[in-house]
């Protein structure tokens, strides 16, 4: 029994003890940490995918292109056939038909946006309506460059084709108007990326087409996520304007930095690209390649949802169980006073649940309301544990301070972008550098 009581007052009053304990401890609490961890992912895959339906019913991202002239003409071949009644080859021309593409001289688009919010249960996708207007013209038609003569052109058989990711959402039937005649435009079957709309065959184009020809459309589209424009015209400018507060600039060109306006109310951006900062030519023979690579545009979503807030709150959870308990250890070696490796389990797992409380509140509220609810109700509870523990208010009260300038800090850090690895850098080294200076007088030797 001497021997079993001399091994309990070693455990109690050894720091190297109390230190195996305690670090054991805060492994075991990665467990509940690491379940917290996935649900918020959880939560947050439920979100991105409530999200999707709703934008797949609404209309998706549109990237748009066009739009594009479409001309067939005649190439002739050759072929060799043996005559058995003649008993001799004979010659006879084919006739095949290919296409060429040719993009506009000038394209205007002038675009305006209109976002709002759509709600399904508990979850929230932003989504709009723009109206466009595409204008500009196309060059006279000469192909003599690509040895294509007139005579071979077939004029009656052009066509006019714009091509879209977003079908679905286009509200309007989807006209051009070339020197003032409307040609509408209805949907080919396309397995690419980009879907394709295409008019009849232009009446009248043999004669538009010896002067440069106008053009003019107005589309009405439903999408969500991002608009972005191809730059085929030789000159291509393009304006949106939208009551969308916080725009994500995306694509191969951005806009200009000089006219650029964002607001609370929204934002205008203008781009203006030519030829020469394009990788692609005015002309392709047969078929138009996959040009998404060069879109420009804007993405219109949530810049940082309250999902991945509370994912890389979450991220500081094992560094502030860790801070906590060892404060918790150093006032046990100060004071004297024992604290019991289940209050420890309890002080952690009130830790723990600061995240569970912190997405469950944020999915009903906003997050800086949710953290504030958390963050006090954890102070809270663990005030009213503490003071049981030391029988007193300056430690309990002392603690908490520390926690809730731990939490305050993790919040600052989790609303930066630019600065969050130097801010919490910086206040990780004042904390490690408080650590050293209260410990700095205990005799660790004598503890033992």
């Amino acid at each position: 029994m001497k021997e079993k009581s001399k091994f309990s007052n070693w455990f109690r009053n050894s720091i190297t003890a109390r230190m195996l304990v305690v670090g054991f401890l805060l492994l075991v609490l990665l467990i509940p940490l690491s379940f917290v961890q996935s649900l918020i992912s959880e939560r947050k895959y439920r979100q991105q995918e409530v999200i999707k339906e709703v934008n797949n019913k609404w209309g998706t991202r549109i990237i748009f292109s066009g739009p594009i002239l479409k001309i067939p003409y005649k190439t002739y071949f050759e072929e060799k056939i043996f005559n058995k009644e003649h008993n001799k080859y004979e010659t006879k021309i084919n006739t095949t038909i290919h296409y060429i593409y040719l993009f506009p001289d000038k394209l205007d688009i002038n675009s305006q946006v209109e976002t709002k919010p759509l709600n399904r249960s508990i979850y929230q996708s932003v989504v709009f309506t723009t109206n466009f207007q595409v204008k500009g013209r196309f060059p006279a038609i000469n192909f003599a460059e690509y040895d294509i003569k007139n005579k071979d052109i077939v004029w009656d058989k052009a066509q006019l084709i714009i091509q879209t990711t977003n079908l679905k959402g286009i509200k309007e039937t989807v006209s051009v108007t070339l020197q003032e005649t409307p040609f509408t435009l209805v949907p080919k079957y396309s397995t690419s990326r980009l879907k394709t709309l295409q008019s009849k065959h232009l009446k009248g184009f043999k004669e538009m087409a010896s002067n440069p020809i106008s053009f003019l459309s107005k589309i009405t589209v439903n999408g969500s996520e991002s608009l972005q424009f191809i730059p085929i015209g030789k000159t291509t400018t393009a304006t949106m304007v939208s009551n969308w507060h916080s725009p994500g600039f995306t694509g191969e060109f951005l806009p200009d930095d000089k006219t650029k306006e964002i607001s609370p109310d929204g934002f205008k951006a203008d781009w203006k690209i030519l030829e020469t900062n394009r990788r692609f030519e005015q002309v392709f023979l047969d078929k138009v390649p996959n040009l998404t690579q060069y879109a420009f545009g804007t993405n219109l979503i949530n810049p940082v949802d309250d999902y991945q807030k509370t994912e890389r709150t979450a991220k500081y959870g094992f560094m502030v169980i860790g801070l906590t308990f060892l404060v918790f250890l150093l006032i046990q070696i100060v004071s004297k006073v024992y604290i019991h490796p289940f209050q420890y389990v309890m002080i952690g797992l009130a830790l723990v649940m600061f995240y569970t409380l912190l997405i469950s509140i944020s999915e009903h509220s906003t997050f800086l309301k949710s953290y504030a609810i958390a963050s006090l109700s954890v102070l809270a509870l663990l005030f009213l544990y503490t003071k049981t523990i030391f029988k007193n208010m300056k430690l309990p009260l002392f603690i908490v301070t520390s926690l809730g300038m731990l939490y305050g800090f993790i919040y600052v850090i989790i609303q930066l972008e630019n600065y969050a690895l130097l801010v919490g850098s910086v206040g990780l080294f004042a904390i490690l550098a408080a650590i050293m200076f209260v410990s700095r007088k205990i005799d660790w030797n004598n503890q033992e």
